[in-house]
């Protein structure tokens, strides 16, 4: 089946490739992850069946992490990979009724997790999203700071805030213009997962650093190249359900064009983010001196930043292989619930 917009757009101009630069890495022992995540998955109800059936069991979450942390501990890319599962699990529930146009249903759903998170422990009979968040979060939080959970808590109810924003246009059938999608894109699209990168590397940043507006210039920039990335691979599955929050969408309203006009300018604007995020990490050791960080903390901060400039590529390589945004394939509306005692 042809698609309209497609992340080959990225690869086939000269731009996007000078920006994107060469394939990115794959750790060496990689190929233990499969089967560990997937069992995983399968063993705590979030991938029901044939994994082929699903877009969860096709997306091969462990492939990203092992191209995001090519040389990280295999046990630290595996639990990186665990989360991935669980967000994009989270992801494909808030894309259907009921909560696909409820912005009580998505906050409903996010309340029982962030108290099961808060409680430290599931409760009796619940769903196998709740269980697995309190799972991966005793897995992670254990050896990183109070300033650090909360921090991994705030963007956890961002990306609550944002996904509830979008039930709620989807219901009035409000579509965002460029100015309003951008933020909103950069809270849905999961940014708690970016705080991991310090728990993966066994590092954590001070907080004086990320409040910097050059640390955060960064963190928006890259944030921004991948959220629009994933907009082009998944824009047709999206419209074929009537969903708007992709930014080929939004720019082809915003400008009066059809989407596959539109995919070629945000492959454009994606090369422009990735560059943004190359020139704020190029003006990141005059901040750090400023700051007076020590060596620890300066080797931390170079740490986070060559993961960072490395994910834009790594999300894309992840996004020709995988099979989540199969066009024309079915997608099913998840059954998490009929297994909510599965943990």
């Amino acid at each position: 089946m042809n698609r309209v917009v497609d992340i080959s757009l990225l690869l086939s101009t000269a731009d996007g490739a000078a920006a994107l630069a060469a394939p990115a890495a794959m750790h060496p022992e990689s190929w233990r992850l499969c089967a560990q995540v997937e069992t995983w998955a399968r063993g705590r109800g979030l991938v029901l069946g044939d994994p082929d059936t699903s877009p969860l069991g096709r997306a091969r979450c462990e492939r990203l992490a092992a191209r995001v942390f090519p040389t990280a501990d295999l046990a630290a890319v595996d639990l990186f990979a665990r989360w991935l599962t669980w967000t994009l699990a989270l992801d494909d529930m808030l894309d259907h009724p009921p909560l696909a146009d409820s912005g009580s249903a998505v906050h409903s759903l996010y309340d029982d997790l962030l108290r099961a998170t808060r409680r430290g422990h599931p409760r009796p009979g619940a769903r196998p999203l709740e269980a697995t968040l309190v799972e991966l979060w005793h897995a992670t939080a254990a050896g990183m700071s109070r300033d650090w959970r909360r921090r991994f808590m705030l963007h956890l109810e961002a990306h609550r805030d944002a996904c509830a924003e979008e039930a709620v246009n989807r219901r009035i059938k409000h579509v965002p213009t460029p100015r309003e999608f951008a933020p909103l894109r950069r809270r849905a699209c999961g940014p708690f997962l970016y705080d991991l990168v310090e728990p993966v590397l066994g590092v954590e940043l001070p907080v004086r650093l990320l409040r910097t507006p050059r640390w955060k210039a960064l963190a928006h920039a890259v944030a921004d190249a991948v959220a629009w990335s994933n907009d082009l691979a998944s824009h047709d599955l999206e419209a074929a359900r009537g969903d708007v929050h992709d930014l080929p969408a939004v720019l082809a309203r915003a400008e009066g064009t059809t989407p596959a006009q539109a995919g070629a300018a945000v492959a454009a604007r994606v090369a422009e983010r990735i560059e943004d995020a190359r020139e704020a990490a190029r003006r990141l050791p005059d901040m750090l001196d400023r700051l007076e960080l020590t060596v620890a903390q300066r080797a931390a901060a170079a740490q986070v930043v060559r993961v960072l400039l490395d994910t834009p590529r790594a999300h894309v390589d992840w996004l020709v292989e995988s099979g989540r945004y199969e066009a024309g394939a079915a997608v099913p509306a998840p059954r998490l619930d009929a297994l909510a005692s599965l943990r």
